[in-house]
């Protein structure tokens, strides 16, 4: 280590010859908080924690001080980062300013190997990992205990997520606490956030401090969270359709490129399916969306190749791009969370972005079903700790999941906060048991429910609120600024006079949107390209599918007002451990539905393939039987199952381990190869889910000859 104690100056002024490398402006200077950062780290080698808002400079701190501990012989940062997109511009960015950078994620496992490797030649100088990958087995028991005792900063980049109060919480970031009390004496700390309200920051800092050695407290920063270039406004109509209306027909007034938020993964769909047919080039963009085409899509805005996408919050912490708006259908369930989705506007060079946002009736129910997902009862927690002790051997969160009333997602969420807690620990293989005793803090669990609520009146008060927009926005993060100056107003929003925002809608558009709700029928976008890393697992497919499948339909998704309460009232029936599902026909309900939508569409077909379910064959067989009368074309083989061993959900929550899966479980069975020759043909399956067994069953339909193949589903999940 280089024993010189050069003067706070002599640091300041080599910290903004970086800051200009990395910007690429001879004259950038440091702001006096981005300073006094980056002096707690390299020069008092402390822990700081940094508010501010959104375009501020928050990852200009880290990569300054990543550059100045290198000089000074340190080690690699190590940046804990939410989202892949996120980790994608951070990479980009310190790209130019000469910093090597690489990533550990779940899309690039083929390449651990050798970044580990190049980590350990010191050929690296920031190594960014998502929060999941503190909890993966291998990497917390061998990797991360290196970085610890190597590593010369630590970033927790969107360090709300630590927090329960934080509106984006994330079980995985409560490992953060284990690595920071590992951590030698003297290896400094940042977190930075731009979305923490006074209650975040506290607990924020107290988790910071709690883990410190003798380096005194953290460094809080906390600066002005006033975004100059936005201008908002809330457009409230009263139905769907005026909202999807009001959309079509003012989208193309908003300013640049942008982005349309909804609250869940079917609305992103079903309105970027809206407004391509009324000719806007738009894109859906969700955390469902491949990998490849997230990268696609993302270039695309940013380039204008597109006028909006029309995206969950999966865009959101970090994602850097120019863009002229932001519209929320949907209101999101509290003003923290709005103020980050609205950041995503007016950064760099645009200085006036437009942001709305409709909201919808329908949102308190979204935001009652996302809050049912939160820490499960006492006694369901008790029941998986008792399963997981009397079997007293290693289970998986599928092993575990017929033993307990929760939904996967929902019991992987909470053995991942049991895990923290001591009481259980992920392994290879699942998870097992520890004997550590276990209390449930329920007056905790309370406390934040409370918020919860609070959070969600204080987002209903915004859209009838006659104060500054913006001011109201700061207030409720406890910006410091505006509690400061009580009159304060933006004069930009809608409520200051700086934006008219017409609430006119046309009667045909109203009637089409209306029309577009309440027929059946979803299409299916054909997957295009093959996920990356197929060839480490042995798949031997890359780059862009040859010979996709053409758009399909569905029904309706199962989140969808309309059909979709039929379609979850048929995919969530009892489970029977022998037979996988209870089984039937296809309800009369759903069955007229398909016949309106077979009529609207007009498939051109020849010959039908049906998907064997091991845990509804009477349905899906039921099915064909029915398209086989209505279309007038014959049955001609099955997508079968051929190896039983393989599950019907292996891989389901990983593209690449999906498409390896499929290639071993199913196989084209035909009962006369030349019924699908040179053949249109039908591929009908129950539901869709991730989209690889219908791409599978393409593929091996034109190997068979087939000239095109269209897949039909009931409907589609999520």
């Amino acid at each position: 280590m280089d024993t010189q104690a050069p003067t706070d100056a002599a640091v300041r002024e080599r910290a903004e010859e970086h800051l200009r490398a990395l910007v690429g402006r001879a004259d950038a200077t440091l702001y006096d908080d981005q300073w006094a950062a980056i002096a707690a780290l390299v020069v008092e080698r402390r822990r700081a924690l940094v508010v501010q808002r959104t375009g501020w400079g928050k990852s200009a701190v880290y990569f300054v001080a990543t550059l100045l501990l290198r000089e000074r012989g340190s080690g690699p940062t190590v940046i804990i980062s939410p989202l892949l997109a996120l980790m994608r511009n951070q990479i980009a960015a310190a790209e130019r300013a000469g910093i090597r950078a690489v990533t550990v994620n779940s899309t690039n496992m083929e390449q651990w190997e050798e970044v580990h490797r190049a980590i350990a030649a010191g050929e690296v100088d920031v190594l960014l990992v998502s929060p999941e990958r503190l909890n993966n087995p291998g990497f917390r028991d061998e990797v991360l205990p290196r970085l610890a005792a190597t590593c010369g900063l630590l970033v927790v980049d969107e360090a709300h997520c630590i927090s329960d109060w934080g509106h984006d919480f994330r079980p995985d970031y409560r490992r953060i606490r284990t690595l920071l009390r590992d951590l030698p004496d003297g290896i400094p700390v940042l977190a930075t956030t731009a979305t923490a309200n006074q209650r975040v920051t506290d607990d924020v800092a107290e988790q910071l401090n709690a883990a410190e050695s003798g380096s005194g407290d953290t460094l809080v920063l906390r600066g002005s969270l006033d975004r100059s270039s936005l201008r908002l406004g809330v457009v409230r109509l009263t139905t769907a359709e005026q909202r999807l209306a009001w959309l079509a027909d003012h989208l193309a007034e908003q300013p640049g490129s942008g982005i349309v938020y909804c609250l869940t993964v079917a609305a992103t769909q079903e309105v970027a399916d809206y407004l391509r047919s009324r000719g806007h080039r738009v894109a859906a963009y969700s955390g469902q969306t491949e990998q490849t085409e997230r990268l696609a899509l993302e270039q695309a805005l940013v380039d204008g190749e597109v006028k909006a996408l029309v995206a969950t919050s999966a865009l959101g912490m970090g994602f850097d791009a120019a863009l002229g708006f932001v519209v929320n259908l949907g209101a999101p369930n509290s003003p923290v969370a709005y103020y980050q989705q609205v950041g995503r506007a007016g950064r760099g060079s645009v200085d006036d972005a437009t942001v709305v946002l409709l909201p919808a009736t329908e949102d308190r129910d979204i935001w009652a079903y996302f809050a049912s997902l939160a820490f499960p009862r006492e006694e369901l927690v008790r029941e998986t700790l008792t399963v997981l002790a009397e079997e007293g051997r290693t289970m998986s969160t599928a092993a575990l999941e017929p033993r307990v009333d929760l939904s996967r997602n929902r019991l992987e969420t909470m053995l991942k906060v049991l895990d923290v807690d001591g009481a259980v620990r992920r392994v290879r293989g699942g998870w097992e048991a520890t004997g550590r005793p276990w209390d449930y803090d329920a007056e905790r669990y309370a406390r934040v429910a409370s918020a919860r609520q609070s959070e969600q009146q204080a987002m209903v008060d915004y859209l009838s609120s006659d104060v500054c927009r913006m001011r109201y926005l700061r207030r409720q993060l406890d910006d410091p600024a505006v509690l400061a100056d009580p009159d304060w107003r933006c004069g930009r929003c809608d409520n200051c006079g700086g934006l008219r925002l017409s609430t006119d809608v046309s009667a045909a558009a109203v009637e089409e949107a209306a029309d577009r709700i309440a027929r059946p029928g979803v299409p299916i976008e054909p997957r295009k390209l093959w996920p990356t890393g197929l060839a480490a697992i042995g798949v031997s497919r890359s780059g862009r599918i040859k010979q996709p499948a053409e758009e399909g339909r569905a029904i309706a998704r199962l989140t969808d007002l309309g059909h979709g309460a039929a379609l979850r009232g048929l995919f969530a029936l009892p489970t029977d451990p022998t037979t996988g599902g209870q089984d039937g026909p296809v309800p009369d309900t759903l069955a007229r539905a398909m016949v309106t939508m077979l009529q609207d569409w007009q498939p051109q077909v020849d010959a039908i393939v049906v998907a064997e379910s091991e845990r509804r064959p009477t349905l899906t067989a039921d099915l064909a039987a029915g398209l086989s009368r209505f279309l007038r074309v014959p049955i001609a083989g099955r997508w079968a199952v051929a190896d039983p061993s393989v599950g019907p959900d292996r891989g389901a929550t990983n593209s690449a381990q999906r498409v390896a899966a499929v290639s071993r479980r199913c196989a084209l069975r035909l009962d006369d190869p030349d019924a699908v020759r040179d053949a249109r043909v039908l591929l009908v399956d129950d539901r869709l889910v991730t989209g690889w067994s219908l791409t599978l069953g393409a593929e091996a339909l034109h190997e068979a000859g087939a000239a095109a193949v269209v897949p039909l589903v009931l409907g589609i999940a999520g």
